[in-house]
């Protein structure tokens, strides 16, 4: 089960994961991934939605042309959890391969 974080462990966020932002209710972190086109949002996802399934957790997600908009909670935690942070840091690991 994953640990969910403290108020501490959200205070720096910001310094763990800099592209990551806590959401308004403190419940999520989010972050916007931009793409050349549609065709490289549309890659990345499938990439994400593979590794997603190895690590059960999946994100809440939402595509538009070359931008996708990522959140992550642990639901069952009512909160952020180091899962997160590990979904968060697989996904900028991926997006890496992207970046021009």
């Amino acid at each position: 089960m994953p640990n969910k974080l403290s108020p501490e462990d959200l205070t720096s966020l910001s310094d763990k994961l800099p592209d990551w932002q806590l959401s308004d209710d403190r419940l999520a972190i989010q972050r916007s991934f931009r793409f050349a086109d549609f065709a490289e949002a549309f890659t990345f996802m499938t990439r994400a939605a593979l590794m997603a399934e190895r690590m059960n957790h999946h994100p809440d997600w939402r595509n538009l042309y070359n931008r996708v908009d990522v959140s992550l909670t642990t639901h069952d935690l009512e909160g952020v959890s180091d899962l997160d942070l590990r979904m968060a840091k697989a996904l900028n690991s991926v997006y890496q391969h992207f970046c021009h």
